[in-house]
């Protein structure tokens, strides 16, 4: 419980990060009104041409400010990228929109409705009212973290992203979710939990499903099951989101001390295509587009000098100059090359290159300055 108290902590704290406003749309079945809340990025107003990715919230009566505390945490560290979350109320509505047959085990009556409203009418609403990246994520809460799975049997789902909290499944699905996701040739991410805390019949098939999609070989897809100890069907709601946050967006994070020390530092050569690499998932997989962090750059830079590949500071002085090119980080880098290879005439050219260029990170011109006048003292010798 005092896992449960301190994540409730930190959600209140930092749920003020984000603009929340409150909208509404239309679905033509219902000829009614659903409510949505919606939380837009701080940096929402000011980057004007910025696209954000999609979490869209079932049950977002009660899952919208757990979800929205955690983005704002993990951003605020600069672990998770900014999301504009969309939680749609279902107080009244739930058990209606959550209509399965029970001999088909498919959407019906008003579960078929609210199936077509949300890929019909409310997605493409979202897309054209604000902006929405091409990766979506939906999230959902017993019986619809069920009902989020029907979008993967279509062909083309509308959904990167499946996030499904103790799933009170429908009949057959834990065989017909792993048979769709062993199809899937785009990058797919799967997230599903459960607890000790659940009702044995719901946990039985929880657990069916999870072996199945286990023994599945596909590439393409991005899959982790949470089994929580001590936590009810309730609880184990604040245990998963930070998890599936974190398991979506694993390459958004900053190269760690465990990543730098497990996987960089280890490799033979190619530390400047690992860091290329781990952007180009950033951009093509999440449709998240940013430059390469400073700090990234140095964990690059300490690994070819750990492993001396002296020649690769060239590559990622090329990557530098484009990314950051009114900063000294491109001719930075250029001097260590030429510094480390013994070349100490063109390491304190590139020196006193960087010391007229603006200064970036822990890179200032008294260092630049100092480097030049050291390597010049010593080719005077």
């Amino acid at each position: 419980m005092k896992k449960i108290f301190l994540l409730l902590v930190i959600i209140l704290n930092f749920s003020g990060y984000s603009q929340k406003v409150k909208d509404s749309v239309l679905c033509k079945s219902q000829k009614t009104f659903r409510q949505l809340t919606i939380s837009l990025p701080q940096s929402y107003s000011r980057e004007t041409k910025k696209t954000y990715p999609l979490l869209f919230l079932l049950d977002g009566d009660y899952l919208f400010d757990p979800f929205n505390g955690a983005l704002s945490y993990g951003n605020y560290w600069d672990d998770l990228p900014e999301v504009i979350i969309v939680g749609l109320s279902q107080e009244k509505e739930r058990n209606d929109d959550c209509t399965v047959d029970e001999t088909t085990g498919l959407p019906d009556g008003k579960g078929a409705d609210f199936f077509e409203f949300i890929g019909g009418e409310l997605i493409p609403y979202i897309q054209n009212k604000y902006r929405i990246s091409p990766f979506k994520i939906i999230a959902g809460h017993d019986v619809t973290a069920s009902f989020l799975n029907f979008y993967l049997y279509k062909d083309a789902p509308v959904f990167n992203a499946y996030i499904s909290l103790s799933p009170e499944l429908a009949l057959d699905m834990e065989t017909r979710i792993p048979e769709r996701l062993a199809t899937f040739k785009q990058n797919i991410f799967y997230y599903q939990s459960s607890s000790d805390g659940d009702i044995k019949k719901m946990k039985a098939k929880i657990t069916t499903m999870d072996e199945n999609i286990k023994a599945i070989v596909n590439p393409a897809l991005n899959y982790k099951n949470d089994d929580f100890k001590d936590a009810s069907h309730y609880s184990l709601v604040l245990y998963s989101i930070p998890s599936a946050l974190y398991q979506i967006f694993s390459s958004y994070q900053p190269i760690s001390t465990a990543e730098f020390q497990e996987k960089i530092v280890k490799l033979e050569s190619g530390y400047v295509t690992y860091l290329k690499n781990k952007y180009d998932v950033l951009d093509k997989v999440l449709n998240i587009k940013m430059k390469i962090r400073i700090n990234d750059f140095k964990a690059i830079e300490a690994a070819i000098l750990k492993n001396k590949a002296y020649s690769e500071f060239e590559q990622l002085a090329e990557i530098s100059h484009k990314m950051y090119p009114r900063t000294m980080l491109g001719d930075y880098q250029m001097a260590l090359f030429y510094e480390n290879t013994g070349d100490i005439k063109n390491a304190a050219k590139y020196y006193q290159n960087a010391f007229q260029l603006e200064p970036i990170g822990n890179l200032t011109k008294d260092r630049m300055l100092d480097k030049a006048t050291e390597l010049r003292a010593q080719i005077k010798k």
